[in-house]
């Protein structure tokens, strides 16, 4: 339509990217986008045509790498995958690792081969770790030196490449030209398994400038941006992050491991403007001295859980107004970001939807709710994931995907999020928790993140969950587990009384369990099957 591209164009030269420049190197720009596509590779090969020498990457073991050096380091690991493991398209690889260069020049490197990368969890158990090895059908895991203990128990089946042995694959890379594959890679992004086993969902590969336009609207990062990715690269957020980064012809510094102290430095010293991260990030940067002088941020970035109460309005506080929130999944990709102002304004708020993305709240026969009634939260956007990948079968026609186990899609072009939220009068968005995660407790109703909201504005609260557990009298009641701040102290009646003076009766938590850290995921999320097992022990 004319107004989308209207749209395009002027985000495009508000960020940057439309800016004159060698018409030589242009030319190659949009040759290597009119072969390779808008893929991880495709980005990376239009960075390298249009600013080769601008630096790509940053990580502690090997510094600054250009993007002439990141593309020839990612075509010497493909062509030594392709002759050693016969890596070709739709091979399966997966990726066990942290942060660093070494599992971004593997990813480009499937890419540039049309293989598929399945991007595994780090906090995956020795037993999950097989599980997923098996019901993805990787073929070949590359790993980081430190999980050699969890990869011992693989399908024999599955080829293992440790990381130390990359220098030899990229330093003794066959000569040899490297095409692009007749088919796209496809890139698996593991669902969180917060409440059992991981799947395996399906990205599918944009295909133009349309999701990065949607994104870097509501979120002002500019061409050449320096930011640090926190976010696990493994995670939907991270390697989104780093899709960004390479379309944006910018700069990411990585660490293996998030400490705030060291994040705070890098950034500092890389002159970074914008960071990506989970909201555990944020909020553990808060715990420790701010940096002087301050790291130049402009944006800081979530995603990937809820922000709990407070801590946007705590965060900008310190830092400035630089926060933004995005809402979404591992199958919808984003479905609303919350600015500053928006943030200010209503902290719990999730936002609004990006450009070109559908938005719905409906009841249970799926009719629209009026503003200020839950529901559940249905989005369509052009990323929305292809389907689950189960036992290596593709979800496009080939063995068909894997029922979407929160609702499938709806109308064709919606997709049920699995969530309950809802709009304001201002059509802002509010979260009000997973479908599955309501209670029903005397017959009334009970949303888990209503309270854990509450209680996270108690000061002597660090951190907070409230669950659902069972009750012989009741059906359901909430139990809420506290980690309370270094030295602080808490009486469980006067946590019900907090509770009680702001929520309903029946929102007041039966039990309250002081814990001295919550047990979460890689990506920061609470695991609630550990919560509930620690209670039934209880």
């Amino acid at each position: 339509m004319p107004s989308d591209l209207a749209f395009l164009v002027a985000t495009l030269t508000r960020r940057g990217l439309l800016r004159p420049g060698s018409p030589r190197r242009v030319a190659a720009q949009l040759g290597a986008l009119r072969n390779w596509g808008f893929s991880l590779a495709g980005e990376l090969r239009q960075a390298a045509a249009r600013d080769p020498d601008r630096v790509a990457l940053i990580d502690e073991e090997h510094g600054d790498i250009s993007y002439r050096e990141l593309l020839d380091r990612a075509e010497r690991l493909a062509r030594s995958l392709r002759i050693r493991y016969g890596v070709t398209e739709g091979y399966r690889i997966g990726l066990l690792c942290r942060n660093h260069s070494g599992l971004v020049e593997t990813v480009l490197a499937g890419g540039l081969l049309g293989a598929d990368i399945v991007l595994v969890n780090t906090g995956l158990s020795g037993a999950q770790l097989a599980a997923v090895a098996a019901e993805q059908r990787i073929r070949l895991l590359v790993h980081d030196a430190e999980f050699l203990d969890r990869v011992v128990g693989l399908p024999t089946e599955v080829e293992r490449l440790d990381e130390r042995e990359y220098p030899g694959l990229v330093a003794g890379a066959p000569p040899g030209e490297l095409r692009p594959p007749a088919r796209d890679g496809r890139t698996i992004v593991l669902t969180s398994g917060t409440t059992g086993t991981p799947k395996g969902a399906r990205r599918p590969t944009p295909s133009g400038l349309g999701p990065l336009v949607a994104i870097i609207d509501r979120i002002p990062l500019h061409a050449g941006v320096r930011m640090m990715v926190a976010a696990p690269l493994f995670h939907t957020w991270g390697y989104a992050a780093l899709q960004m980064a390479f379309a944006l012809r910018g700069t990411v510094v990585l660490h293996r491991r998030f400490e705030p102290l060291a994040a705070l430095e890098a950034m500092r010293r890389h002159s970074c403007t914008a960071l990506f991260a989970v909201p555990v990030m944020v909020q553990r940067l808060l715990e420790v001295p701010t940096a002087t002088p301050r790291p130049p941020l402009e944006v800081v970035a979530v995603s990937g859980s809820a922000l709990p109460g407070g801590l946007a309005t705590r965060f900008m506080d310190r830092y400035g107004d630089v926060l933004y929130n995005l809402y979404g999944s591992t199958e919808v990709s984003w479905a609303a970001i919350a600015t500053p102002a928006e943030l200010r304004r209503a902290p719990a708020t999730a936002g609004r939807p990006p450009h070109g993305t559908r938005l719905a709240i409906v009841d249970p026969h799926g009719e629209p709710t009026p503003a200020g009634r839950v529901g559940r939260i249905l989005v369509g956007n052009e990323l929305l994931f292809e389907g689950y990948t189960a036992g290596g079968r593709e979800p496009d026609g080939r063995g068909g995907p894997e029922p979407d186990a929160r609702g499938g899609p709806v109308g064709g072009r919606l997709l049920d999020t699995g969530d309950l939220g809802h709009l304001d009068a201002d059509g802002l968005l509010f979260v009000d928790g997973r479908a599955d995660d309501m209670i029903v407790s005397g017959g009334e109703n009970v949303h888990p993140s209503e309270v854990e909201n509450v209680l996270a504005e108690l000061p002597q609260v660090r951190e907070v969950a409230v669950i659902g557990v069972p009750d012989r009298t009741y059906g359901q009641r909430l139990a809420a587990y506290l980690v309370l701040h270094p030295g602080e102290t808490l009486d469980p009646d006067a946590v019900r009384e907090y509770v009680r003076r702001y929520r309903a009766r029946f929102s007041v938590p039966r039990d309250v369990i002081f814990v001295p850290a919550l047990p979460r995921n890689a990506t920061g999320k609470v695991l609630t099957r550990e919560l509930r097992r620690y209670h039934r022990a209880a």
